[in-house]
Protein backbone atom coordinates (compact mmCIF):
# COMPACT_ATOMS: atom_id res chain seq x y z
CA UNK A 1 0.00 0.00 0.00
CA UNK A 2 2.91 2.05 0.97
CA UNK A 3 4.04 3.66 -1.72
CA UNK A 4 1.05 3.73 -4.36
CA UNK A 5 -1.00 5.19 -1.61
CA UNK A 6 1.95 8.32 -0.99
CA UNK A 7 1.64 8.77 -4.52
CA UNK A 8 -1.94 9.05 -5.02
CA UNK A 9 -1.60 11.15 -2.22
CA UNK A 10 1.18 13.38 -3.81
CA UNK A 11 -1.63 13.90 -6.44
CA UNK A 12 -4.73 14.70 -4.10
CA UNK A 13 -3.32 16.79 -1.73
CA UNK A 14 -5.22 19.91 -3.51
CA UNK A 15 -8.50 17.77 -4.32
CA UNK A 16 -9.23 15.45 -1.33
CA UNK A 17 -11.24 15.89 1.84
CA UNK A 18 -11.37 19.96 1.27
CA UNK A 19 -14.41 19.99 -0.27
CA UNK A 20 -13.02 22.15 -2.89
CA UNK A 21 -15.70 21.23 -6.09
CA UNK A 22 -12.72 22.93 -8.40
CA UNK A 23 -14.37 22.18 -11.96
CA UNK A 24 -16.56 19.30 -11.17
CA UNK A 25 -20.47 19.70 -11.44
CA UNK A 26 -21.31 17.75 -8.30
CA UNK A 27 -19.51 17.31 -5.17
CA UNK A 28 -20.22 14.22 -2.68
CA UNK A 29 -20.09 14.48 0.58
CA UNK A 30 -19.28 11.10 2.00
CA UNK A 31 -18.55 10.48 6.25
CA UNK A 32 -16.24 8.03 6.74
CA UNK A 33 -14.96 6.24 9.85
CA UNK A 34 -11.39 7.30 11.37
CA UNK A 35 -9.99 4.73 13.61
CA UNK A 36 -7.84 6.84 15.85
CA UNK A 37 -4.33 5.27 16.17
CA UNK A 38 -5.03 3.47 12.64
CA UNK A 39 -6.15 6.76 11.03
CA UNK A 40 -2.96 7.19 9.26
CA UNK A 41 -3.42 3.93 7.24
CA UNK A 42 -7.53 4.37 6.90
CA UNK A 43 -7.02 7.79 6.36
CA UNK A 44 -4.12 7.38 3.10
CA UNK A 45 -6.69 4.52 1.92
CA UNK A 46 -9.69 6.71 1.11
CA UNK A 47 -7.64 9.73 0.18
CA UNK A 48 -5.88 7.35 -2.28
CA UNK A 49 -9.20 5.71 -3.57
CA UNK A 50 -10.61 9.57 -3.93
CA UNK A 51 -7.60 11.03 -5.65
CA UNK A 52 -8.19 7.72 -8.16
CA UNK A 53 -11.91 8.22 -8.78
CA UNK A 54 -11.39 11.92 -9.16
CA UNK A 55 -8.99 11.29 -11.71
CA UNK A 56 -11.59 9.02 -13.38
CA UNK A 57 -14.34 10.92 -12.56
CA UNK A 58 -13.47 14.93 -12.95
CA UNK A 59 -17.23 15.99 -12.98
CA UNK A 60 -17.41 14.33 -9.52
CA UNK A 61 -15.52 15.48 -6.32
CA UNK A 62 -15.51 14.02 -3.40
CA UNK A 63 -15.61 15.89 0.22
CA UNK A 64 -14.20 13.74 2.52
CA UNK A 65 -14.87 13.74 6.32
CA UNK A 66 -13.68 11.57 8.69
CA UNK A 67 -15.85 11.24 12.01
CA UNK A 68 -14.10 9.15 15.51
CA UNK A 69 -15.57 5.94 14.92
CA UNK A 70 -16.54 5.62 18.37
CA UNK A 71 -19.08 8.35 17.43
CA UNK A 72 -19.85 7.29 13.71
CA UNK A 73 -23.08 6.15 14.14
CA UNK A 74 -24.37 8.81 16.27
CA UNK A 75 -22.69 11.66 13.98
CA UNK A 76 -24.73 10.30 11.23
CA UNK A 77 -27.99 10.40 12.68
CA UNK A 78 -26.94 14.03 14.11
CA UNK A 79 -26.75 15.08 10.64
CA UNK A 80 -29.91 13.15 9.52
CA UNK A 81 -31.36 14.92 12.50
CA UNK A 82 -30.15 18.47 11.30
CA UNK A 83 -31.79 17.92 7.96
CA UNK A 84 -27.66 17.73 6.53
CA UNK A 85 -27.58 14.04 5.18
CA UNK A 86 -24.18 13.27 3.39
CA UNK A 87 -24.48 11.60 0.39
CA UNK A 88 -22.93 8.16 1.63
CA UNK A 89 -22.01 7.12 5.24
CA UNK A 90 -20.20 4.71 6.78
CA UNK A 91 -22.02 3.59 9.58
CA UNK A 92 -23.32 0.74 12.36
CA UNK A 93 -27.00 1.03 11.92
CA UNK A 94 -28.80 1.61 8.72
CA UNK A 95 -32.75 -0.02 9.43
CA UNK A 96 -34.57 3.39 10.57
CA UNK A 97 -33.11 5.23 7.55
CA UNK A 98 -34.58 2.25 5.03
CA UNK A 99 -37.64 2.47 6.79
CA UNK A 100 -38.46 5.97 6.84
CA UNK A 101 -37.51 6.06 3.25
CA UNK A 102 -34.64 7.81 3.37
CA UNK A 103 -31.94 5.56 1.35
CA UNK A 104 -31.28 4.17 -2.18
CA UNK A 105 -31.50 0.95 -2.45
CA UNK A 106 -28.35 -1.52 -3.82
CA UNK A 107 -30.47 -1.37 -7.09
CA UNK A 108 -30.99 2.39 -7.42
CA UNK A 109 -26.93 2.61 -6.96
CA UNK A 110 -24.71 -0.01 -8.04
CA UNK A 111 -24.28 -1.76 -11.08
CA UNK A 112 -25.80 -5.48 -11.72
CA UNK A 113 -22.05 -6.63 -11.25
CA UNK A 114 -21.39 -4.87 -8.30
CA UNK A 115 -23.79 -6.53 -6.48
CA UNK A 116 -23.64 -9.39 -7.50
CA UNK A 117 -20.01 -9.33 -6.47
CA UNK A 118 -21.16 -9.04 -2.66
CA UNK A 119 -20.50 -12.59 -0.09
CA UNK A 120 -24.14 -13.39 -0.36
CA UNK A 121 -24.32 -13.69 3.59
CA UNK A 122 -23.20 -9.98 3.59
CA UNK A 123 -25.74 -9.03 1.03
CA UNK A 124 -28.71 -11.01 3.09
CA UNK A 125 -27.80 -9.15 6.42
CA UNK A 126 -28.07 -5.65 4.48
CA UNK A 127 -31.59 -6.62 3.44
CA UNK A 128 -34.39 -5.01 4.88
CA UNK A 129 -38.01 -6.69 3.67
CA UNK A 130 -35.67 -8.29 1.15
CA UNK A 131 -34.38 -5.21 -0.17
CA UNK A 132 -30.78 -4.50 0.12
CA UNK A 133 -29.89 -0.90 1.97
CA UNK A 134 -26.93 -1.67 3.56
CA UNK A 135 -23.67 -2.13 1.65
CA UNK A 136 -21.21 -4.02 3.92
CA UNK A 137 -17.94 -2.31 4.26
CA UNK A 138 -15.49 -3.36 7.38
CA UNK A 139 -16.24 -7.22 7.42
CA UNK A 140 -15.31 -9.57 10.51
CA UNK A 141 -15.76 -13.43 12.20
CA UNK A 142 -14.28 -14.40 15.01
CA UNK A 143 -12.33 -17.90 15.94
CA UNK A 144 -11.14 -19.23 19.22
CA UNK A 145 -7.56 -17.88 19.34
CA UNK A 146 -5.06 -20.24 21.58
CA UNK A 147 -1.80 -19.48 23.07
CA UNK A 148 -0.25 -22.77 21.98
CA UNK A 149 2.77 -22.33 24.22
CA UNK A 150 -0.07 -22.06 27.50
CA UNK A 151 -1.28 -25.23 25.96
CA UNK A 152 2.18 -27.13 25.21
CA UNK A 153 2.82 -26.61 29.22
CA UNK A 154 -0.72 -27.33 30.17
CA UNK A 155 -0.63 -30.74 28.65
CA UNK A 156 -3.00 -30.46 25.57
CA UNK A 157 -2.20 -30.74 22.05
CA UNK A 158 -4.76 -29.02 20.29
CA UNK A 159 -7.97 -26.72 20.31
CA UNK A 160 -11.25 -27.86 22.06
CA UNK A 161 -13.97 -29.29 20.06
CA UNK A 162 -16.69 -29.36 22.39
CA UNK A 163 -17.80 -27.11 25.12
CA UNK A 164 -16.91 -29.91 27.56
CA UNK A 165 -13.36 -30.17 25.95
CA UNK A 166 -13.42 -26.33 25.90
CA UNK A 167 -14.34 -26.49 29.96
CA UNK A 168 -11.76 -29.18 30.38
CA UNK A 169 -9.10 -27.24 28.63
CA UNK A 170 -9.47 -24.36 30.69
CA UNK A 171 -9.48 -26.07 33.99
CA UNK A 172 -5.67 -27.50 32.31
CA UNK A 173 -5.05 -24.30 31.72
CA UNK A 174 -5.60 -23.26 35.15
CA UNK A 175 -3.80 -25.92 36.92
CA UNK A 176 -0.73 -24.83 34.82
CA UNK A 177 -0.88 -21.27 36.41
CA UNK A 178 -2.13 -19.70 33.53
CA UNK A 179 -3.79 -16.44 35.16
CA UNK A 180 -6.97 -16.39 32.62
CA UNK A 181 -8.01 -19.56 31.09
CA UNK A 182 -10.60 -18.24 28.71
CA UNK A 183 -10.76 -14.06 28.34
CA UNK A 184 -14.76 -14.30 28.31
CA UNK A 185 -15.90 -10.84 26.77
CA UNK A 186 -18.93 -9.71 28.30
CA UNK A 187 -17.76 -6.37 29.53
CA UNK A 188 -19.91 -3.84 27.93
CA UNK A 189 -16.93 -2.96 25.18
CA UNK A 190 -18.83 -5.70 22.77
CA UNK A 191 -20.50 -8.18 24.98
CA UNK A 192 -23.34 -8.73 21.92
CA UNK A 193 -20.35 -10.07 19.77
CA UNK A 194 -19.19 -13.02 22.61
CA UNK A 195 -22.82 -13.63 23.86
CA UNK A 196 -24.05 -14.49 19.80
CA UNK A 197 -21.03 -17.14 19.66
CA UNK A 198 -22.07 -19.02 22.62
CA UNK A 199 -25.93 -18.74 21.99
CA UNK A 200 -24.99 -20.30 18.24
CA UNK A 201 -23.03 -22.84 19.74
CA UNK A 202 -26.47 -24.56 21.36
CA UNK A 203 -28.14 -23.77 18.38
CA UNK A 204 -30.03 -20.57 19.71
CA UNK A 205 -29.34 -17.07 18.47
CA UNK A 206 -31.37 -13.72 18.92
CA UNK A 207 -33.69 -13.02 15.74
CA UNK A 208 -35.53 -16.52 14.41
CA UNK A 209 -36.40 -17.51 10.59
CA UNK A 210 -39.31 -15.55 10.80
CA UNK A 211 -37.51 -12.26 12.09
CA UNK A 212 -39.50 -12.41 15.69
CA UNK A 213 -36.64 -12.01 18.61
CA UNK A 214 -36.00 -15.33 20.29
CA UNK A 215 -33.64 -14.30 23.19
CA UNK A 216 -35.08 -16.23 25.83
CA UNK A 217 -35.62 -19.36 24.17
CA UNK A 218 -34.63 -22.62 25.74
CA UNK A 219 -31.67 -22.99 23.90
CA UNK A 220 -29.91 -19.63 24.58
CA UNK A 221 -30.93 -20.03 28.45
CA UNK A 222 -29.21 -23.78 28.54
CA UNK A 223 -26.51 -21.78 26.68
CA UNK A 224 -25.59 -19.28 29.30
CA UNK A 225 -26.31 -21.71 31.73
CA UNK A 226 -23.17 -23.76 30.81
CA UNK A 227 -21.06 -20.68 30.45
CA UNK A 228 -22.22 -19.79 33.82
CA UNK A 229 -21.80 -22.86 35.49
CA UNK A 230 -18.36 -24.50 33.80
CA UNK A 231 -16.54 -21.69 33.24
CA UNK A 232 -17.72 -18.82 34.97
CA UNK A 233 -18.35 -19.88 38.73
CA UNK A 234 -15.25 -22.63 38.81
CA UNK A 235 -12.60 -19.60 38.36
CA UNK A 236 -11.68 -20.57 34.50
CA UNK A 237 -12.28 -17.09 33.18
CA UNK A 238 -10.05 -15.39 35.21
CA UNK A 239 -10.15 -12.49 38.06
CA UNK A 240 -12.24 -11.07 35.90
CA UNK A 241 -14.75 -12.98 35.76
CA UNK A 242 -17.34 -12.45 32.73
CA UNK A 243 -17.29 -8.47 32.39
CA UNK A 244 -13.48 -8.25 30.51
CA UNK A 245 -13.73 -5.78 27.93
CA UNK A 246 -12.68 -6.90 23.96
CA UNK A 247 -9.41 -4.89 24.17
CA UNK A 248 -8.48 -5.87 27.47
CA UNK A 249 -9.10 -9.72 26.84
CA UNK A 250 -6.85 -8.93 23.79
CA UNK A 251 -4.29 -7.22 25.56
CA UNK A 252 -4.22 -10.16 27.93
CA UNK A 253 -3.50 -12.98 25.21
CA UNK A 254 -0.66 -10.67 23.64
CA UNK A 255 0.98 -10.53 27.01
CA UNK A 256 0.61 -14.15 26.99
CA UNK A 257 -1.81 -14.19 30.09
CA UNK A 258 -4.83 -16.09 28.79
CA UNK A 259 -4.56 -19.11 26.94
CA UNK A 260 -7.84 -19.03 24.83
CA UNK A 261 -10.19 -16.37 23.28
CA UNK A 262 -12.51 -15.56 20.72
CA UNK A 263 -10.86 -13.20 18.63
CA UNK A 264 -11.38 -11.20 15.30
CA UNK A 265 -8.59 -11.25 12.85
CA UNK A 266 -7.09 -7.85 13.53
CA UNK A 267 -5.65 -9.64 17.21
CA UNK A 268 -3.30 -11.28 14.63
CA UNK A 269 -1.14 -8.39 13.81
CA UNK A 270 -0.19 -7.35 17.65
CA UNK A 271 0.00 -10.89 18.64
CA UNK A 272 2.84 -11.26 15.45
CA UNK A 273 4.71 -8.46 16.80
CA UNK A 274 4.61 -9.95 20.25
CA UNK A 275 6.59 -13.17 18.48
CA UNK A 276 3.30 -15.11 20.27
CA UNK A 277 2.73 -18.78 18.89
CA UNK A 278 -0.78 -19.17 18.62
CA UNK A 279 -3.11 -20.62 16.47
CA UNK A 280 -6.89 -20.32 15.61
CA UNK A 281 -9.79 -22.81 15.30
CA UNK A 282 -13.89 -22.51 14.45
CA UNK A 283 -15.69 -22.14 17.93
CA UNK A 284 -16.94 -25.62 19.43
CA UNK A 285 -20.68 -26.34 19.30
CA UNK A 286 -22.24 -27.41 22.59
CA UNK A 287 -22.46 -31.27 21.40
CA UNK A 288 -18.71 -31.35 19.50
CA UNK A 289 -18.18 -29.93 15.73
CA UNK A 290 -18.03 -26.69 14.67
CA UNK A 291 -20.50 -23.88 15.59
CA UNK A 292 -22.07 -21.36 13.41
CA UNK A 293 -19.93 -18.86 13.05
CA UNK A 294 -20.88 -15.06 14.18
CA UNK A 295 -19.98 -12.11 11.18
CA UNK A 296 -19.92 -8.54 12.15
CA UNK A 297 -20.03 -5.09 9.51
CA UNK A 298 -20.08 -1.77 9.23
CA UNK A 299 -22.33 -0.60 6.56
CA UNK A 300 -22.09 2.32 3.97
CA UNK A 301 -25.61 3.88 3.24
CA UNK A 302 -26.39 6.59 0.02
CA UNK A 303 -28.85 9.24 1.37
CA UNK A 304 -31.65 10.36 -1.23
CA UNK A 305 -31.65 13.97 0.74
CA UNK A 306 -29.12 15.23 -1.79
CA UNK A 307 -30.00 13.87 -5.00
CA UNK A 308 -26.84 12.62 -6.24
CA UNK A 309 -27.73 8.82 -6.96
CA UNK A 310 -25.51 8.80 -10.67
CA UNK A 311 -22.64 10.14 -8.79
CA UNK A 312 -23.12 8.12 -5.54
CA UNK A 313 -23.42 5.03 -7.55
CA UNK A 314 -20.56 5.92 -9.70
CA UNK A 315 -18.16 5.94 -6.30
CA UNK A 316 -19.75 2.85 -4.81
CA UNK A 317 -18.97 0.90 -7.88
CA UNK A 318 -15.32 2.37 -8.13
CA UNK A 319 -15.20 1.46 -4.29
CA UNK A 320 -16.21 -2.17 -4.93
CA UNK A 321 -13.77 -3.12 -7.19
CA UNK A 322 -11.62 -6.26 -6.61
CA UNK A 323 -7.97 -3.96 -6.05
CA UNK A 324 -9.94 -1.59 -3.89
CA UNK A 325 -12.08 -4.29 -1.89
CA UNK A 326 -8.39 -6.36 -1.09
CA UNK A 327 -6.22 -3.88 -0.67
CA UNK A 328 -8.51 -2.70 2.26
CA UNK A 329 -8.59 -5.81 3.76
CA UNK A 330 -5.07 -5.90 3.72
CA UNK A 331 -3.80 -3.38 5.58
CA UNK A 332 -7.04 -2.85 7.78
CA UNK A 333 -7.21 -6.32 9.17
CA UNK A 334 -10.92 -6.92 8.17
CA UNK A 335 -12.28 -9.11 5.55
CA UNK A 336 -12.98 -8.78 1.92
CA UNK A 337 -16.79 -8.17 1.55
CA UNK A 338 -17.37 -9.48 -2.72
CA UNK A 339 -16.59 -12.99 -3.60
CA UNK A 340 -13.60 -11.76 -6.14
CA UNK A 341 -11.52 -9.60 -3.55
CA UNK A 342 -12.55 -13.14 -0.92
CA UNK A 343 -11.19 -15.45 -4.28
CA UNK A 344 -8.13 -13.22 -4.61
CA UNK A 345 -6.91 -12.88 -1.02
CA UNK A 346 -7.36 -17.39 -1.18
CA UNK A 347 -5.34 -17.59 -3.88
CA UNK A 348 -2.27 -15.14 -2.29
CA UNK A 349 -0.10 -17.40 -0.35
CA UNK A 350 0.93 -13.96 1.95
CA UNK A 351 -2.44 -14.45 3.41
CA UNK A 352 -2.34 -18.21 4.65
CA UNK A 353 -3.44 -17.08 7.63
CA UNK A 354 -6.35 -15.06 7.04
CA UNK A 355 -7.56 -17.75 5.21
CA UNK A 356 -9.48 -19.66 7.52
CA UNK A 357 -11.55 -16.25 7.82
CA UNK A 358 -12.54 -15.60 4.62
CA UNK A 359 -13.50 -19.26 4.30
CA UNK A 360 -15.49 -18.83 7.24
CA UNK A 361 -17.67 -15.28 6.44
CA UNK A 362 -19.12 -17.10 3.88
CA UNK A 363 -21.06 -19.39 6.14
CA UNK A 364 -21.26 -16.53 9.06
CA UNK A 365 -24.59 -15.71 11.03
CA UNK A 366 -25.06 -11.57 12.04
CA UNK A 367 -26.13 -10.68 15.17
CA UNK A 368 -29.45 -8.78 13.31
CA UNK A 369 -29.51 -6.21 15.32
CA UNK A 370 -30.43 -3.56 13.45
CA UNK A 371 -33.72 -4.70 13.35
CA UNK A 372 -36.62 -2.55 15.46
CA UNK A 373 -35.47 -2.85 18.83
CA UNK A 374 -32.16 -4.02 18.07
CA UNK A 375 -30.13 -0.92 20.07
CA UNK A 376 -32.55 -0.87 22.71
CA UNK A 377 -31.19 -4.90 22.96
CA UNK A 378 -27.68 -4.48 22.34
CA UNK A 379 -27.57 -1.91 25.01
CA UNK A 380 -29.32 -4.64 27.65
CA UNK A 381 -27.11 -7.27 26.31
CA UNK A 382 -23.87 -5.19 26.81
CA UNK A 383 -24.97 -3.75 30.14
CA UNK A 384 -26.52 -6.97 31.99
CA UNK A 385 -25.48 -10.15 29.83
CA UNK A 386 -22.10 -10.57 32.30
CA UNK A 387 -24.33 -10.49 35.21
CA UNK A 388 -26.44 -13.33 34.00
CA UNK A 389 -23.91 -15.61 33.60
CA UNK A 390 -21.49 -14.35 37.16
CA UNK A 391 -22.02 -16.51 39.90
CA UNK A 392 -25.99 -15.91 41.60
CA UNK A 393 -26.68 -14.79 38.19
CA UNK A 394 -30.14 -16.43 36.41
CA UNK A 395 -29.47 -16.06 32.71
CA UNK A 396 -33.68 -17.05 31.85
CA UNK A 397 -34.58 -14.02 33.91
CA UNK A 398 -32.56 -11.56 32.30
CA UNK A 399 -33.29 -13.43 29.01
CA UNK A 400 -36.99 -12.82 29.63
CA UNK A 401 -35.72 -9.08 30.46
CA UNK A 402 -34.25 -8.37 27.49
CA UNK A 403 -37.13 -10.16 25.37
CA UNK A 404 -39.89 -8.12 26.88
CA UNK A 405 -38.06 -5.07 25.84
CA UNK A 406 -37.72 -5.93 22.30
CA UNK A 407 -41.39 -7.01 22.37
CA UNK A 408 -42.04 -3.76 23.45
CA UNK A 409 -40.45 -2.17 20.60
CA UNK A 410 -41.38 -4.21 18.36
CA UNK A 411 -45.37 -3.66 19.33
CA UNK A 412 -44.82 0.21 18.47
CA UNK A 413 -44.65 -0.24 14.85
CA UNK A 414 -47.16 -3.19 14.76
Amino acid sequence: MASGVAAALALSLGACGTGGPGNADVTLKVVVADYGADAADTTAYWQGLVAAFEKQHPDIAVDLDPVPHTRLTEAVADRVAAGDAPDIAQTGAFASYARSERLYSADDLLSIATQADFVPALARAGEISHVQYGLPFRASTPRLFYNKKLFKKAGLDGPPTSWDELAADAAALEEAGVRTPYALQLGPEAAEDEALSWLLGNNGGYVGLGGSWILDSPQNTTALRAVRDRLVVPGLTGPEGAGLNRSEAYRAFVEGKAGMLLAHPALMASADRAYLPYATAPFPRRQGGTATPTGSTDWLVAFQQRGHVREAGAFLDFLYSTPNVTRYAEHQGTLPVTVPAAEAMRADGHHRALWPFVDQLREAQFPQLDTVGGPQVTAALQKRIARAVSEGGDPAAVLSAIQHKADSEMSQVS
